[in-house]
């Protein structure tokens, strides 16, 4: 019998569970990687927030960590972007998989392509899965607007199976995805996996200290809001205290929380106020945005990482899908995908086993009940009820 877990994901990627440990920037380590890619599923190193000699060191450092294989992520507008594709390409004898939003070109692509590298863009509208396959990727991973940090509108289960229809390559889903019973569903869409960011970021293995990881436990799914002040653009976090006073802030305040990120930003990296300026300008969209939103989203990255790297709950940020909110537990990479795995097999066993046959005695006794009952109507059947009514609501 075919194993229902066996899919395109599995055997592109050499994984044995058809399900992706996102890049989580900061989050994504050679440690924890490895714990997924150990445990069964396929584990993506967060290089996009990475120099090019950090990621070269995490690469080995990976490679000592687990004899599977693993993908890297990465940004084609970030620092160092040329010679990182170099590094990724160096090592494509454990590589097996790129990831990135905003990606390379069809001759990067091409390049990664002919080093047997599989090119995993994630998408967040049809459009762009389809730019993205025409570009010569090979596989798309497609989130919906469930996900956390930068996300879309439009809900995994409608934008899934729009993506479906309109590519003919393997799609990973993504947004709303924590455990089996979603696998199950996504398998059933069509889908050959599924991506989890927000599950792989609440284990044990994930770097995250221990304040934040209590507040990413805590909070519920009221707790979880979509915010466009950050940086323009829709981001899924936790409601916290310092979210909170941006959600409030007016231009006044917007400006002193714009000066206080490029200070922080400045004390991180080491820039001066010209090029602190002039990174913010480069985040604009066509200079779109206004100067101080763009100070902001300059240093997003930093605010992040005072939650995630720091340990400071209350002034960084932190990105979360809604599922985050249905999530109360630290479990190992190893339990998880091992309750992942024994879940899913249940659920596509209760689905496909053969449907219950009642005797011929038992079927007569309840026909006669029907005729005794409704001796001259038509017996409305529920199915019959169900359609009814789907068609007077237009579906």
């Amino acid at each position: 019998m075919t194993d229902p877990l066996a899919t395109a994901l599995t055997t592109r990627l050499g994984c044995r569970l058809p399900v992706i440990q996102t890049a989580m920037g900061w989050i994504a380590t050679p440690e924890l990687v490895a714990a997924s890619s150990n445990a069964g599923a396929f584990g993506f190193l967060a290089g996009a927030v990475m120099k090019p000699a950090e990621l070269g060191e995490a690469i080995a450092r990976l490679k000592d960590l687990t004899p599977h294989n693993f993908g890297v992520n990465f940004h084609s507008f970030q620092p160092g972007a040329q010679e990182i594709v170099e590094i990724i390409l160096a090592n494509k004898d454990r590589v097996r998989a790129v990831s990135f939003g905003r990606g390379p070109d069809a001759r990067m692509i091409g390049r990664f392509n002919d080093a047997g590298i599989l090119c995993i863009p994630t998408v967040g509208a049809v459009k762009h899965a389809e730019k993205m396959v025409q570009l010569g990727c090979e596989m798309v991973t497609v989130q919906g607007g469930e996900g956390g940090g930068h996300t879309g509108s439009v809900p995994t289960t409608v934008l899934l199976p729009q993506v479906l229809d309109a590519v003919d390559v393997p799609v990973v889903a993504a947004g709303g995805f924590g455990d089996g019973r979603g696998l199950a569903a996504a398998l059933a869409y069509g889908a050959v996996g599924i991506a989890m960011g927000t599950r792989f970021l609440m284990t044990a293995e994930s770097p995250v200290p221990a304040s934040p990881k209590a507040a990413y436990v805590k909070a519920g799914t009221g707790d979880i809001v979509v915010s466009t002040k950050v940086d323009g653009i829709p981001q899924r976090m936790i409601l916290n205290p310092l979210l909170k006073r941006i959600e409030g802030s007016g231009k006044l305040a917007m400006w002193l929380r714009a000066v206080e990120a490029g200070l922080e930003m400045k004390r991180q990296t080491g820039m001066s106020w010209g090029q602190v300026l002039g990174t913010a300008r480069a985040m604009t969209s066509h200079g779109e945005m206004p100067l101080a939103q763009a100070m902001m989203a300059a240093a997003a990255p930093m605010m992040i990482q005072r939650a995630v790297v720091s340990g400071d709950a209350e002034h960084g940020l932190m990105a979360t899908g809604v599922v985050g909110g249905r999530l109360s537990d630290l479990p190992t990479c190893a339990d998880l995908l091992a309750a992942i795995e024994a879940e899913a097999r249940a659920r596509i066993a209760a689905l496909t086993q053969p449907p219950f046959v009642s005797s011929p005695s038992a079927c007569g006794l309840a026909a006669a009940a029907q005729d005794k009952l409704h001796p001259s109507d038509e017996v409305e059947t529920p199915a019959r009820s169900i359609s009814t009514s789907l068609d007077a609501n237009g579906g």
